[in-house]
């Protein structure tokens, strides 16, 4: 049995889900004390509503609302919302339909993160046996995946720099038996990530190009994350709002080590290959300067028009690395514009694909296991807006349209040989406490792509 479910036991209290349209039904045929019960407590079955049942001060019968389809459309796992209000007991769903029960198993043990590195913070003890016919597995793949992404972008700059980063990649190979190697500091420059090396050599804390690599059968399937642990924005440096939350600009990097500790836990029969370039945009007299022209690893020179548009360079080398070998799908994942945000807001990841059943599997999973995401296009006029004319690419084009597709753009530049691509843009960060989502780094697209990768991958 996992570990984030408790052990069956005669003492747990039997849990319902009811709809907000059955629970009239639902207490009728429970009596007139149900009834009472209901009443005092102003039990309607609205979503996350809690009617606890008790027998000399303990909780025999527990009913959580299960609301309407418009209750649960505006507020996903909205049926959690009371979880720290449980009480301190084990609880076993009953009477469920199968797809509300993995929906709520899910997000029952989503909700019992916490990030407590730095202050104590409570974990609510209320405890469920995973319901019968759902994977318990899958679920426990799931959530520690989404913990330790949570975890990494939760975490501050000065403790997860790009050191700690590769830390955090060797601890997850270890505990699967994957390999990994790490390219550091001017060791890029002799293996040739010039922009990886470009953009980190300022900070004091070395850059380097992390590569984990698991499985030795089935699809190739190669997922490539931004690490930018801090970003001030380099010389054109960011106002002091902006740079608040530049702890989390690694969460394309912790989006794609979450996503693989589920590959990997779940054991998907695949060839996995895992690409973070990991850097620190620091301010000194190294530093990568706007109106420079680099080269990048593909030999496509790029001028920097603003050096805080930096995470597209870095990962520009790292795709270059990916699509040098074989693979059958790609996946580029990074917190990489404020456009993105501006366009679909901080709840939907963007996607960009010129792969038509590629896009399609995903959207269809998402909806699925309710991860929101969207597809932007790739705009192929918007080209002429990354192409400067003095170099191949510019990093940062005037104006200010378009930004999240002109990004996309500029990264599909290295992916040349590789069909099946995508990109996402996440936010990677949760602006208020709802449920199953603490405030702070989330998880967004990755359960999408879990539930999509077996049929892409045709597993």
């Amino acid at each position: 049995m996992s570990s984030i479910f408790a052990a069956p036991t005669a003492g747990s209290v039997p849990l319902h889900l009811i709809a907000r349209a059955e629970a009239e039904d639902w207490l009728t045929a429970r009596g007139r004390a149900v009834q009472n019960a209901a009443k005092t407590q102003n039990w309607s079955g609205k979503l996350g509503q809690i009617l606890c049942l008790s027998e000399q001060g303990l909780p025999v019968r527990l009913a959580i609302g299960y609301g309407d389809a418009a209750e649960r459309k505006r507020k996903r796992f909205g049926a959690v919302a009371g979880l720290p209000n449980m009480p301190d007991q084990v609880f076993e769903l009953v009477e469920c339909h199968q797809d509300w029960a993995e929906e709520f198993a899910l997000a029952f043990t989503l909700g019992k993160y916490r990030y407590d590195r730095y202050a104590t913070n409570a974990v609510p003890k209320a405890a469920l046996i995973c319901p019968a016919g759902v994977d318990a597995e899958k679920i426990e793949a799931i959530v520690s995946g989404e913990f330790l992404t949570r975890d990494l972008i939760n975490t501050p700059a000065n403790d997860m720099g790009p050191a700690e980063l590769e830390a955090a990649a060797r601890d997850l190979a270890k505990t699967y038996a994957a390999d990994i190697s790490v390219v550091t500091g001017d060791e890029l420059i002799a293996q040739n990530f010039p922009l990886i090396h470009a953009v980190g050599r300022a900070s004091p804390r070395a850059p380097r190009l992390i590569d984990l690599s698991w499985g030795t059968s089935g699809p190739r399937l190669t997922l490539v994350g931004k690490g930018v642990c801090f970003d001030t924005g380099g010389l054109n440096l960011k106002p002091g709002g902006s740079m608040g939350l530049m702890k989390k600009d690694m969460g394309g990097a912790a989006h794609v080590l979450g996503l693989a500790k589920m590959i990997m836990a779940k054991k998907l029969p695949v060839q996995l290959r895992v690409l973070v370039p990991a850097v620190e945009n620091a301010i000194g007299g190294s530093a990568f300067r706007p109106q420079d022209i680099l080269k990048s690893r593909r030999g496509l020179t790029v001028e920097i028009n603003n050096t805080d548009a930096e995470g597209r360079l870095v990962l520009a080398d790292a795709l270059t690395l990916a699509d040098e070998s074989p693979c059958d799908v790609m996946i580029c994942m990074a917190t990489l514009t404020g456009a993105a945000r501006v366009a679909v807001g901080p709840d939907i990841a963007p996607y960009f694909t010129q792969d038509v059943d590629l896009s399609h599997e995903i959207a269809t999973a998402a909806t699925a296991v309710d991860d929101p995401v969207w597809q932007l296009p790739l705009h192929a006029p918007y080209e002429a807006m990354i192409e400067p004319g003095i170099a191949d690419l510019d990093n940062a084009p005037a104006g200010g349209f378009a930004g999240a597709i002109t990004a996309a753009l500029f990264l599909q530049r290295f992916v040349s040989k590789t069909q099946k691509f995508v990109h996402f843009d996440c936010y990677g960060w949760q602006p208020s406490a709802a449920p199953a989502r603490p405030k702070g780094g989330v998880g967004q697209g990755t359960r999408a792509l879990f539930q999509a990768l077996p049929r892409i991958l045709n597993l």
